[in-house]
């Protein structure tokens, strides 16, 4: 069965009243038959896109577990180093960026369970989201989780096509694992700062899918 995610069913609908007026259009004669056609046949793909953009295909989590960290999103692992966390922990964390094309889904979901211990939205510019930059200088948000094993670090970071991003957790918030967390619009990225002793278990340029895949392992 498909779905689709809430973020979605505006433009899902606005386009489809779009759709439905130039049909009519057509139909009476209002727009000549070969320029309705060149029209139709736009919108028709332009509303597949935002239909596979806004798909929200519904995953098990394989098994809850505090030491594992999942993927908060799918798309490609873009960087894996050692840097410098100036926000909260003001240290060392190990990074694992990964970057969401137009064409996967946008669904953010909680790495971890726990409490959420810190929220901040910034607004910022919007360069493309592999900048390196993009981290520090884009809209974004950050979003700390704690459990018995450890805190991480979430970044939300929206791209040159995304304009809005969508945060639904809030300090204190009990999450569970592999539940929504948030929602970036046409293309962004997602950086997981970890504590230095977890072991990585993807490699760069992996293809993850939130809620699936394993990013890594926290330490006992």
């Amino acid at each position: 069965m498909i779905r689709f995610h809430r973020e979605g069913y505006n433009w899902l609908v606005g386009m489809a009243l779009v759709v439905m007026l130039l049909a009519l259009c057509i139909s009476l004669g209002w727009v000549p038959a070969g320029t309705g056609l060149l029209l139709m046949t736009v919108l028709v793909l332009l509303y597949g896109f935002v239909l596979q953009f806004f798909r929200n295909p519904l995953r098990k989590l394989t098994r809850e577990d505090d030491r594992l960290v999942y993927a908060p999103a799918d798309g490609k692992v873009c960087a894996i180093e050692e840097v410098d966390e100036p926000e909260y922990f003001m240290g060392r964390r190990l990074l694992v960026s990964v970057f969401m094309s137009p064409l996967n889904v946008h669904v953010n979901r909680n790495p971890v369970g726990g409490q959420i211990a810190y929220f901040k939205y910034h607004p910022g510019t919007y360069l493309a989201a592999w900048e390196p930059k993009s981290s520090t200088e884009n809209e974004r948000t950050t979003v700390v989780y704690r459990n018995t094993r450890a805190e991480i670090l979430i970044r939300q970071i929206a791209g040159a096509l995304a304009r809005r991003i969508r945060c639904y957790v809030q300090v204190g918030d009990a999450v569970r694992q592999g539940e929504e967390m948030g929602f970036i619009k046409f293309g962004s990225r997602v950086d997981l700062y970890l504590p230095l002793d977890a072991v990585v278990r993807v490699r760069l340029n992996d293809r993850v899918q939130g809620k699936i895949d394993v990013i890594a392992e926290l330490p006992a």
